[in-house]
């Protein structure tokens, strides 16, 4: 490796380390304000803590990688060529493309570690981060509830405890609970208030077990008759012990902030391929089988043609002449009664083969998001590096500005595609690489006028100097 080489892996990696870590603390951070509501007011210790920050972190590094490598990029050849280094290249015989060979490789390498670290990393990561989650509510069961507000326990399930006692803050004082049934429309809504409670939990198990004692139930009970609800009736009860047990996994579904972190991000690349080969069959299983069915509930057709061909020799116009007015009825309450069980069925076998396609999806994403990762690299590179060399501004102005317009418009539609491609309005592999599709031929524009001393302003006499001739002749007329 020559002198030249060495200089600029070294200007490079200085600048990509130097803005990777401040990009990192920044994101922490942000994770931090996210998790606030888990970590504030549940009497966890600081190792605890960083553990629980530790496992977030790699969730971040896809986010962080793009941008440090495209505003370092930026940041470097604008050095160089602000500081008029890129002429003495020049000038020595060093073209731009010569200069960017070896850094290219780095960066090559680079998309390979980013690859290694999403496929091997990143899944242990999330993995270990929802397990510290689970087991933290199983030792202190209390930090699933904080003081003085009403804390959401799965979908349906709110909880407010004016104070805890105890070592885990297990015991509970003056405890209210709003219970709201899901069905629809014809439950009811309950309260229950207990002066005293107590949680409990077992590490084996997923349920944290809530007792409560000395306390009054009330349910608002909605009658069926639509005119007997303005009475508006309610039923009330008294208990010395209620025991209620919550599921944990509702507890880690039920976090709006962590929405993006789900059981396919936990698998490697031969273990989606593994998981999405299963998912798809059995897909393919359910859509033949839901074919069967339909045929099998229209199978009084069938009976309709056996009748039809009892007499062969004699041609009927109208099949319904051969039944009485009696069997007419009867075969039309079946022929209703069948269609809307077809149609039953049909919706709800669409709106199940519609889960298990967006399941499917799911994982297809994840698998190409582990080559995004490693191909980002690579596109933002060429993306800076030429536009550094183009703008000639080194430092922290100009250049975080271009870094985080190319980073938000990659992200942007990285993040657009994803969404329709999960929802399976686009092919998934098109959704997931729309951005790279869209940003690739803009790199290799800004390399070609880079390396070329084009400069970044486009010339448009050819489309201008037609427009000029024949306004021109206008006005001589």
């Amino acid at each position: 490796m020559k002198i030249l080489d060495k200089y600029i892996i070294k200007s490079f990696t200085i600048t990509f380390t130097s803005v990777f870590v401040i990009l990192f603390f920044i994101f922490v951070l942000q994770g931090i304000w996210l998790f606030i509501s888990e970590l504030a007011g549940k009497d966890l210790d600081f190792f605890t803590i960083i553990k629980f920050l530790s496992f977030y972190a790699p969730t971040i590094v896809p986010l962080v990688l793009p941008l440090s490598v495209v505003l370092a990029s930026i940041m470097t050849f604008g050095s160089f060529a602000e500081n008029y280094e890129f002429a003495a290249m020049k000038s020595s015989g060093i073209s731009l493309q010569r200069a960017m060979r070896m850094l290219t490789l780095f960066i090559f390498g680079l998309s390979i570690i980013s690859f290694i670290f999403a496929n091997n990393v990143i899944p242990k990561a999330q993995y270990k981060f929802l397990n510290l989650r689970k087991t933290i509510i199983q030792q202190r069961p209390a930090m699933a509830i904080a003081e003085g507000q009403f804390n959401p326990i799965g979908p349906a399930i709110n909880i407010k405890v004016e104070k805890k006692t105890g070592a885990n803050g297990q015991f509970l004082e003056d405890v209210t609970m709003h219970i709201k049934n899901t069905s629809a429309g014809l439950g009811a809504n309950t309260v229950i208030k207990a002066k005293n409670g107590v949680l409990r939990s077992d590490e084996n198990s997923n349920y944290l077990q809530l007792e409560l004692l000395d306390g009054n139930y009330y349910e608002n009970v909605i009658p069926k008759k639509y005119e007997e609800r303005n009475k508006q009736p309610f039923a009330k009860s008294s208990f010395k012990k209620y025991i209620l047990n919550i599921d944990l996994t509702k507890l880690n579904e039920n976090t709006g902030d962590n929405a993006d972190i789900t059981s396919e991000k936990m698998l490697t690349l031969n273990e989606l391929n593994y998981t999405i080969d299963s998912l798809q069959n059995n897909y393919n299983k359910d859509i033949v089988s839901f074919a069967e069915n339909t045929v099998q509930r229209n199978d009084y057709v069938f009976q309709l043609n056996r009748v039809q061909n009892i007499d062969q020799e004699k041609k009927v116009d109208n099949i319904l002449t051969v039944f009485s007015n009696t069997e007419k009825q009867k075969i039309l309450e079946m022929a209703i009664s069948n269609t809307s069980s077809t149609e039953f069925s049909i919706q709800n076998s669409q709106n199940d083969l519609e889960y298990k396609k967006k399941n499917i999806n799911s994982h297809w994403v994840v698998v190409h998001e582990k080559f995004i990762i490693a191909f980002s690299c690579l596109l933002m590179f060429f993306i800076g590096a030429p536009l550094g060399a183009i703008i000639r501004k080194g430092g922290i102005g100009l250049p975080i500005v271009f870094a985080i317009v190319i980073f938000i418009a990659f992200h942007f539609m990285n993040t657009f595609g994803k969404k329709i491609a999960e929802e399976d309005t686009i092919p998934v592999a098109l959704g997931m690489w729309m951005s790279s599709i869209i940003l690739t031929p803009l790199a290799l524009f800004l390399t070609y006028r880079a390396t070329n001393d084009i400069g970044i302003m486009i010339n448009f006499d050819w489309l201008i100097d037609p427009i000029k001739k024949l306004f021109s002749r206008f006005s001589k007329n």
